[in-house]
């Protein structure tokens, strides 16, 4: 399987686990919204990290752009990750609201940073990476980094 696609096969498993915790939220049935939360987040975080020190190190040296997308994508990065910290106070909280308002944010940034890293970024990566770096970053993904 491609780097592409097995990428944009952990957007769609992450998107299904915050689905399972927004369910359980709604529900108002806590212990589970946070354990599924606490799935949903650390599978979005661990994505993030391989993006970030594996993935996106490898585009820039195989292309010498580093002021470009990689450094949009670490920025909404930063921002989901802030997301999904407001939203673990929420969950500790048990404030429903709060964290479905925050999801409802969360969710729309997600959405939008998944579709700028599937329709482009990743091809881009498949086109501009030799190689060697293509099939070393893909190991690290399937090694489950």
């Amino acid at each position: 399987m491609r780097l592409s696609q097995q990428l944009t096969q952990q957007h769609r498993d992450c998107d299904a686990q915050y689905s399972q915790s927004e369910a359980a939220v709604a529900k108002e049935v806590w212990q589970e919204a946070k354990e599924r939360f606490a799935d949903f987040s650390d599978k979005t975080l661990q994505h993030f990290h391989y993006e970030e020190q594996h993935l996106f190190p490898a585009f820039e040296a195989a292309t010498g752009i580093t002021e470009g997308p990689t450094k949009v994508m670490r920025y909404e990065h930063e921002q989901i990750h802030k997301l999904i910290d407001k939203m673990k106070e929420a969950l500790e909280q048990e404030d429903k609201e709060v964290f479905l308002s925050l999801g409802e944010s969360m969710m729309i940034l997600l959405q939008q940073h998944n579709m700028k890293e599937e329709q482009m970024l990743y091809r881009m990566c498949e086109m501009q990476l030799p190689r060697e770096s293509y099939e070393a970053v893909l190991k690290v993904l399937e090694q489950g980094a």
